[in-house]
């Protein structure tokens, strides 16, 4: 099997004062192509810092990250953005929708940011894979929170990234949304990419094929 993400020895410091806070000791994982690998642990434990580490909005103390075989820790700026926006999927549980936009302009942003995509024929097929074309012309507030969860879904998948990144991806969904959901990110995993997955919930860390559990900034297991 193929790596589509590899992370060697993170670490994370942060600085409030005097106090030191180690977010992660020397975390290390990889994720495979068709992979879910579910990332787990108590409440700061490290999970969001890796996260953020793992999609290069955050530049670990320590170690690297590596997305199919590229750098993507210590570049500049610039570079990590080219490589997340063509690369990366990221799936927050509302942070990637640009409020002023409609669902369908949200999934054009990310395809441009990309470098262009497969335009209008892409942004029908993945809002129509997500259940969400009908709503296609409606902004973030006019959505439920189902919608948005599908809408945020439709924008990280808008370049079929090879690594797609969900920060509690059913925290807030009725049962039926959340697992239409999930079926998402493992279809995205069987096409060819590979899926981090941070949840508290266990029957959601469940669906995954690995897991990897966090416990003040180191894996436990």
């Amino acid at each position: 099997m193929t790596a589509v993400l590899e992370a060697e020895s993170l670490y994370r410091f942060y600085h409030a004062g005097d106090d030191e806070t180690l977010a992660l000791q020397g975390v290390s994982m990889s994720v495979e192509v068709g992979e879910i690998v579910a990332v787990t642990g108590p409440s700061g434990s490290g999970k969001s810092t890796l996260l953020a580490c793992l999609a290069g909005l955050d530049e670990p103390d320590g170690g690297v990250v590596r997305i199919g075989g590229e750098r993507l820790s210590r570049r500049p700026e610039e570079e990590r953005a080219r490589l997340r926006a063509t690369s990366i999927g990221i799936l927050y549980q509302s942070a990637n929708l640009v409020g002023h936009l409609s669902v369908e302009e949200n999934v054009g942003l990310a395809q441009q940011l990309a470098g262009g995509g497969r335009g209008a024929a892409r942004r029908a097929e993945v809002l129509a894979a997500v259940g969400i074309a009908h709503r296609s012309h409606a902004r973030p507030a006019e959505l439920s929170g189902g919608e948005l969860a599908r809408a945020g879904l439709a924008v990280a998948l808008a370049n079929e990234p090879a690594v797609l990144l969900a920060d509690e991806p059913t925290g807030e969904l009725d049962s039926v949304t959340a697992e239409s959901v999930i079926a998402l990110l493992r279809e995205r995993a069987n096409g060819g990419g590979g899926v981090v997955l941070v949840t508290h919930n266990p029957d959601v860390a469940a669906v995954a094929d690995r897991e990897i559990h966090l416990r003040d900034g180191r894996i436990e297991r």
